[in-house]
C-alpha cells in the first residue's frame, strides 16, 4: 500500500506525514564519507522529503552504474508525479512507480532547480535527454536490520521512513532515544552503516541542508529504523 507523507511544520524543519567494520565505498555521501551522492539540499521550507529521497536514491543508483555524478531535479518529481501533493506531502513509492512506470527522464538541478514551492509541471521532448530507472523493490525490515545491511551493500542506498519528530535539534552524536510520534512522519536516504563501535548506527542522509546534524546527515543506532525501506535500480 501506498503511504502519502503530509507536510507538517514542526519548529523550522519540515517533516511529512501520511492521514568487525562494515562501511560502504559505494554507499558513503556527504563531506565525512566519498562517494555516490550529490551535495545536500535544504527542503526545510517544503515538505517534499518524499521526492528528496527518491531522487537521492536515483542519483546513486546512476553513479553506481558508472554514469558521471550530477544532482538531479527534485522540483521535477515534486512538479510533476501524479498521486502526490507536491511541498504539502507524497509518497515515496507513488513517486518510484510513477518513475519506473512512465519511464521519466530525471533532467539535472540546473535545468530545473529547486524553487521550494509547487509549481506548474515542465514538459520535455522524449529526445531531450535525462536519467530513468527500470524499477525500484520495497521491503519491511523490521527486525531483519542484517538483512537490510546486506541489500545496503549489494543495492546501494535505501529511502527509509522514519519518525524524525525528535531530530529538529540534533547536533550529532548518534540517535539511540527519542521521543516518538507513533508514527513514520519523514522520508530519508541510509548510506551506509559502522559496526566498529558501540552501538552500531546507519548514517542517514537528510534533506535539512549541510548546517543540520553531521554535514546534513544523522548517525541512528541500528534497530527500529527498517519498516518501510525501497531500492532504486537502473
Amino acid at each position: 500500500m501506498s503511504v502519502t507523507y503530509f507536510g507538517m511544520a514542526e519548529s523550522s524543519r519540515q517533516l511529512c506525514r501520511w492521514g568487525g567494520e562494515q562501511r560502504l565505498s559505494e554507499a558513503r555521501c556527504g563531506k565525512q564519507y566519498s562517494g555516490n551522492c550529490t551535495a545536500d539540499t535544504v527542503g526545510a521550507s517544503c515538505g517534499g522529503c518524499w521526492a528528496f529521497s527518491v531522487v537521492a536514491a536515483a542519483e546513486s543508483a546512476r553513479a553506481r552504474a558508472g554514469q558521471p555524478l550530477e544532482a538531479l531535479s527534485v522540483q521535477q518529481v515534486i512538479d510533476c508525479s501524479y498521486d502526490n501533493y507536491g511541498c504539502s506531502g507524497g509518497s515515496t513509492l507513488s513517486a518510484l512507480n510513477w518513475l519506473s512506470k512512465m519511464q521519466v527522464k530525471l533532467v539535472s538541478d540546473l535545468e530545473y532547480p529547486f524553487t521550494a514551492q509547487n509549481g506548474l509541471c515542465r514538459y520535455f521532448p522524449a529526445s531531450h535527454s535525462g536519467f530513468s530507472i527500470k524499477g525500484y523493490s520495497a521491503y519491511n525490515f523490521s527486525d531483519q536490520e542484517d538483512e537490510m545491511a546486506k541489500v545496503l551493500l549489494t543495492s546501494g542506498p535505501l529511502i527509509v521512513i522514519v519518525d524524525a519528530v525528535s531530530w529538529q535539534d540534533y547536533l550529532g552524536g548518534i540517535i539511540q532515544h527519542h521521543c516518538s510520534s507513533g508514527e513514520a512522519n519523514h522520508a530519508v536516504l541510509v548510506t551506509g552503516f559502522d559496526r566498529t563501535g558501540s552501538p552500531p548506527y546507519w548514517i542517514v542522509r537528510n534533506s535539512w541542508g549541510s548546517s543540520w546534524g553531521v554535514d546534513g546527515y544523522a548517525h541512528v543506532k541500528m534497530g527500529g529504523i527498517a519498516d518501510s525501506v525501497s531500492a532504486v535500480f537502473v
